[in-house]
């Protein structure tokens, strides 16, 4: 059965206070795989509006940062091992939203866009990405935080138009079959996850440019998947969404 999200109109956007002015975090060491040609799990960064000390390799929540690196290195391996693409397994890119270098990779995967922020640099940066091919993974993030993924996108397309997707959507059959609408978020008091998707030109027969998942965070299920903190069948449903979400991007 279809689970349907409940998200407030996008009006209400102008309604909401503006958020307090955070000053960006300080630089930190992250190390980039070389490019090879290898599919190369791209994670994409950002100064969050709210940022803070973290249980992250250089002890910072940046919220783009969330589960990294396991969770790509966790995802990185099972693509290989199921499918016959020639992946980057030892290593993965962090690039900003206006890298010249993110035209390499096809796929990018945004993390906690509740928290996301840009500069007009980046907003160009990161249209030109997806009207040139490039598909966004967006996740990890709920309730109210749906209003500042809304109005971040915006900026990127401003006639883009969000669309719920439906489980029969060709994205979750394109390497193994899934229903997504079977699923739950890893923690408890969430709401049930819902997909939604941005269409070139906005018809849905044409190249979908981005998926989020609302009220999901899927990465959280690729870098536990190793330990007992969550449950087997969900870590595997999360690797055969991330596996089809990658076939997808590499092929349309």
């Amino acid at each position: 059965m279809r689970r349907t999200a409940a998200v407030a109109a996008v009006a209400v956007l102008g309604l909401l206070p503006a958020a307090a002015d955070v000053p960006p975090p300080p630089e930190v060491p992250y190390e980039n795989a070389s490019y090879d040609g290898r599919v190369t799990f791209n994670r994409l960064r950002f100064d969050p509006s709210v940022w803070g000390p973290g249980n992250y390799i250089w002890g910072l929540d940046l919220k783009w940062n969330h589960d990294y690196p396991r969770a790509e290195r966790h995802l990185m391996k099972i693509l290989a091992e199921t499918t016959t693409i020639d992946v980057q397994e030892e290593g993965s890119v962090v690039l900003a939203l206006d890298d010249p270098e993110l035209f390499r990779y096809p796929v990018a995967y945004l993390c906690e866009p509740g928290f996301w922020t840009m500069s007009e640099s980046e907003v160009a940066g990161f249209r030109a990405y997806l009207l040139k091919g490039g598909f966004v993974i967006a996740d990890d993030f709920q309730g109210a935080h749906w209003f500042n993924f809304v109005e971040q996108l915006a900026r990127v397309l401003p006639e883009g138009r969000l669309v719920q997707l439906e489980g029969d959507h060709p994205i979750f059959d394109s390497f193994f079959r899934v229903d997504p609408y079977d699923f739950e978020h890893p923690y408890q008091g969430v709401a049930s996850p819902s997909y939604f998707g941005v269409f070139e030109d906005n018809d849905p027969s044409r190249r979908l440019m981005l998926i989020a998942n609302y009220n999901h965070d899927i990465g959280e299920y690729w870098e536990w998947s190793d330990t007992d903190y969550v449950p087997i069948d969900l870590s595997n449903e999360a690797y055969k969404l991330g596996v089809n979400y990658i076939v997808y991007g590499m092929t349309r």
